[in-house]
């Protein structure tokens, strides 16, 4: 599926869930990866949005070979680009510009650009793009959306996330375009503040069951 120390080749099928980190210090990226690896999710989005992120990236991605880091909210070309420098093995949009998404293309990993409309997927398509984000997943449409997309759009694939839990994560999945989901709900604020690493982990095999 990918080789360790380099980039998958695709996003979609590493793991059932793909967990979307924000973290505010660094220092907690080592033990909030390798609880999440230990869980059975090796994929790690960890999202551009606090000053902390690039380094979080840099510590998985040099302490913690086995989980596979990549950086989330990209915005910019030049976010791109400082994620790359960060160690990111994917990248994940929100949304895309063309500028955006020429930085992905070029940046020799695979990459999950956001959509939320037939329109922005069919432009995808005609790029040669075939895995994107659906996002913000329950307030696009939801499993009823990306179901309609399926019969029209064969070749287009998602990890839909936003809003996704536990209970809501089975019902996507069985979709036939849809190849992982995003989510949060592994990573509750009070563990994380309490750096409860254990119930990350345990919580992280409970999402990682969900491929079974």
């Amino acid at each position: 599926m990918f080789e360790q120390g380099g980039p998958p080749s695709s996003v979609l099928g590493l793991a059932p869930v793909i967990p979307v980190v924000v973290l505010d210090d660094a220092a907690d990226a080592v033990p909030l990866a390798r609880a999440l690896v230990a869980g059975g999710l090796p994929a790690i989005e960890v999202t551009l949005r606090t000053p902390a992120a690039p380094a979080a990236i840099r510590a998985i991605a040099d302490e913690v070979p086995e989980a596979v880091v990549g950086a989330g909210t990209l915005l910019s070309p030049g976010q791109v680009e400082a994620a790359l420098t960060a160690g990111s093995r994917f990248l994940v949009s929100p949304g895309w510009s063309p500028r955006l998404l020429g930085a992905m293309q070029d940046s020799g990993v695979p990459f999950l650009p956001g959509v939320s409309t037939a329109s922005e997927v069919v432009t995808l398509l005609a790029e040669g793009v075939t895995e994107m984000k659906f996002f913000p997943a329950e307030a696009a449409g939801g499993t009823a959306y990306l179901s309609a997309l399926a019969a029209p759009l064969p070749q287009a694939r998602f990890c839909p996330t936003g809003g996704i839990g536990l209970a809501s994560a089975p019902s996507y999945l069985a979709l036939p375009n849809v190849g992982c989901v995003g989510g949060t709900w592994m990573l509750p604020a009070e563990a994380l503040a309490a750096k409860d690493w254990d119930r990350v982990r345990r919580l992280a095999q409970e999402a990682a069951a969900l491929a079974a």
